[in-house]
């Protein structure tokens, strides 16, 4: 498995598992932090076509929250996982597409 994809499913691996352990209120500011998260992606402008400048924008969010102790910063992850599987130049980009939009349709559900 390429060293993106493992990363990325690690990654994918903290966001679920945090959403899991979360209570109430901490998945309502999960579930907020990913609607801010998408917001602020299809704000930032493309570098012709690519996502990484909304991808850099949300890892940057990311690591404030999770620094901070955050259970919000899992909203980050997820979508900042979403935007990067979108681009479908990932080994395993399906599966892990998969798994990230169950992990935020069972979040929007808890919600």
């Amino acid at each position: 498995m390429p060293d993106e994809t493992a990363d990325l499913l690690l990654a994918l691996l903290f966001a679920v598992r945090n959403i899991v352990e979360s209570g109430a209120h901490d998945k309502r500011r999960i579930a907020k932090a990913y609607r801010d998260a998408r917001s602020l992606i299809e704000a930032t402008d493309r570098d012709r076509g690519s996502a990484r400048p909304g991808i850099a924008a949300c890892l940057k969010q990311f690591n404030i929250c999770k620094s901070a102790g955050d259970a919000a910063s899992a909203g980050w992850m997820l979508a900042t996982i979403q935007e990067r599987v979108a681009e479908r130049d990932l080994y395993g980009w399906r599966r892990l597409g998969e798994i990230a939009d169950a992990a935020v349709r069972e979040l929007l559900l808890a919600e």
